[in-house]
């Protein structure tokens, strides 16, 4: 199975669109070696890791084309040069405004319950702008807008949580009542801006979520 969404390709990087279900990078076991590096590298022999998405995330995912980019585009993310965006349906009706509003609220690793995070005045400092997309009163639920100033482990899935309203479909934070609502998890990355390493271009790739 080969099956890849391919938003961008050039001799430098590849953006790709990975669906829900699938890994970013091979797991632990035979059962876990399908994944859209794995399916990259069959198209693309030249493909590296750049960053990942949870694998029940859906949405666009950066790869490089040689050791060089990989390097390059690694370092735009740390020093938080890559503008992600991601949308998501939460539960409950979140309140409207016209700025962004800010969950600042430090994580760590569950260590009894891993792969869980977890919220601890102990843990990294992690950061994400929300606002509301559209409110989805028929369904009790919120549509919204996400960004991530840092790249936590479950940043998004936790903070949301965090504020009483956790993404619809979470099997791993929400409630079973969360579970049934939706037959996965209701998160996808939407958008990733940043200055093309190789000659500096402004780079805008999108990616409609594909649920409402």
């Amino acid at each position: 199975m080969n099956d890849l969404q391919v938003v961008h390709e050039d001799p430098h990087l590849l953006v790709l669109d990975k669906p829900a279900g699938l890994l970013c990078v091979p797991g632990r076991g035979e059962d876990k070696q399908d994944c859209l590096s794995a399916r990259a590298q069959r198209r693309w022999p030249d493909a590296l890791v750049v960053h990942r998405l949870d694998m029940a995330t859906s949405g666009l995912v950066l790869m490089a084309r040689s050791l060089e980019m990989q390097r390059a585009l690694g370092d735009l993310f740390a020093s938080r040069q890559v503008e992600k965006r991601y949308e998501a349906i939460v539960d409950g009706l979140m309140p409207v405004r016209d700025e962004w509003s800010l969950i600042d609220a430090p994580l760590m690793a569950d260590w009894p319950r891993r792969p869980l995070q977890k919220i601890d005045a102990a843990g990294k400092p992690s950061r994400t702008r929300w606002r509301v997309k559209e409110l989805l009163p028929e369904r009790n639920a919120t549509h919204v807008w996400l960004e991530p100033l840092t790249g936590r482990s479950h940043q998004l899935r936790v903070h949301l949580l965090s504020i009483g309203h956790p993404i619809l479909g979470d099997a791993l934070y929400g409630s079973e009542a969360i579970r049934q609502r939706a037959p996965r998890l209701l998160l996808h990355a939407t958008m990733l801006e940043f200055a093309h390493p190789a000659d500096g271009r402004a780079c805008r790739f999108e990616s409609a979520p594909p649920f409402v």
